[in-house]
């Protein structure tokens, strides 16, 4: 009795609002003069059209930004001359490709000068190892002491510490004279060159020379600020998969400035472990194929990521949805051509079309226009809308409105 009450009392408050709004309109077009009560005027006529029936999939959109996996800072590891730029700036560049070029004449008279000492070191070693050979022969035959057996020894073991050292320099100077090689440590575009031919360079870790820059490019990733009532939807989406929502790589899209429909799919690869207490939101990454280039890091897009399996839904015209004291409502048409209001519960919005979660059937013949001249209780002129609008949510995706 409770629930019929307000129903009526709803439906009682929309017809006296709309009943109103049409006396005060008749006044205003009559200057107060022999226009009568609403029962004086003519039927009205609407506009009707039955929901649309479509498969959807709820979505969220949020404002994002393009970073690359993977940026570099080319340096070299030795100091020198450039002697060539063999690239071109802001090509694509693979991991290996050869950039900057070192004139390597000193590093391969180093590595000569190297290979020289340890040829010498082996023949002491050589040496060494005969002297021992002798000195075990004649402590045999007493002929040497153990002290000079022990000297030999010696020498012989100093000679082999001697060639590993040295054959460790030698290994260095090959890997300087390799690093005369600038290559490029990742797969990427490759920015500016700082330097051209005929500067001097400065290597090492840390305080090398700022040669270029390399940025990764496929895949690229899209970050957004999530908040966290909307993460709690995905974690229920995901909970119900069986699997975290850093798991279940969550369908997302994203589109440029200058692009409609989302073309650029990927998915949720990868959700921050705190919410910001400041900002009421979480950073999500999106992760997409880049294969042409296309998409650049640092550009903004807006990523839309799925919030559910597809699903049947009736769609209405989201300016035929009325609002009175925080309850919505459409207006239909009866089959005998009298005016009922029906409330129902929102659903999400997608483009111009708005999802009846609640409240209306696929028949039911909703006023998408003619509202004002609509009044609960009274009875109207009815033509059918030419053709069911085309929803936005074409697509099969769209978010809260």
């Amino acid at each position: 009795m409770i629930a019929a009450r307000g129903t009526h009392f709803f439906e009682t408050m929309v017809a006296r609002r709309a009943a109103a709004a049409l006396i005060l309109a008749a006044f205003a077009l009559t200057g107060c003069h022999g226009g009568g009560g609403p029962q004086g005027f003519p039927k009205a006529t609407v506009t009707v059209m039955n929901p649309v029936k479509q498969m959807v999939t709820d979505s969220d959109d949020f404002p994002g930004r393009l970073q690359s996996p993977e940026t570099t800072n080319v340096q070299a590891r030795v100091s020198g001359v450039v002697t060539e730029t063999p690239f071109k700036e802001g090509a694509l560049a693979h991991q290996g490709d050869v950039l900057f070029v070192i004139d390597d004449r000193p590093f391969k008279a180093d590595l000569d000068n190297k290979k020289a000492t340890v040829a010498k070191d082996a023949a002491q070693v050589d040496l060494t190892k005969a002297q021992l050979d002798r000195s075990q022969r004649l402590l045999q035959t007493k002929v040497v002491d153990q002290q000079d057996y022990d000297i030999a020894d010696a020498n012989y073991k100093q000679a082999l510490a001697q060639l590993d050292a040295d054959k460790a320099a030698q290994e260095t100077s090959q890997l300087n004279l390799e690093w005369t090689r600038v290559r490029a440590p990742i797969t990427g575009l490759v920015s500016k060159i700082n330097v051209t031919v005929g500067n001097q360079i400065t290597g090492g870790a840390g305080n090398g020379t700022a040669l270029t820059t390399l940025v990764s490019v496929d895949p690229l990733y899209c970050y957004a600020p999530m908040p966290e009532r909307t993460l709690l939807k995905y974690l229920d989406y995901a909970k119900k998969q069986g699997m975290s929502v850093r798991d279940a790589h969550i369908p997302c899209s994203v589109q440029l400035e200058n692009e409609t429909g989302f073309p650029h799919k990927g998915y949720i690869d990868f959700i921050d472990n705190t919410v910001d207490p400041d900002t009421g939101t979480i950073q999500v990454r999106g992760v997409f194929q880049n294969p042409d280039d296309f998409l650049v890091p640092g550009l903004f897009a807006r990523m839309r990521i799925e919030g559910s399996a597809p699903y049947a839904a009736l769609l209405v015209p989201d300016e035929a949805v009325q609002t009175l004291q925080n309850e919505h409502y459409l207006l239909v048409v009866e089959g005998d051509g009298t005016v009922r209001s029906k409330t129902v519960q929102l659903g999400a919005l997608f483009g111009t079309m708005r999802v009846i979660d609640q409240g209306i059937e696929s028949t039911d013949r909703v006023i998408i226009n003619g509202l004002q001249r609509a009044i609960p209780g009274s009875v109207v002129n009815v033509e059918e809308a030419p053709a069911s609008p085309n929803p936005s949510a074409a697509a099969g995706q769209g978010g809260p409105g």
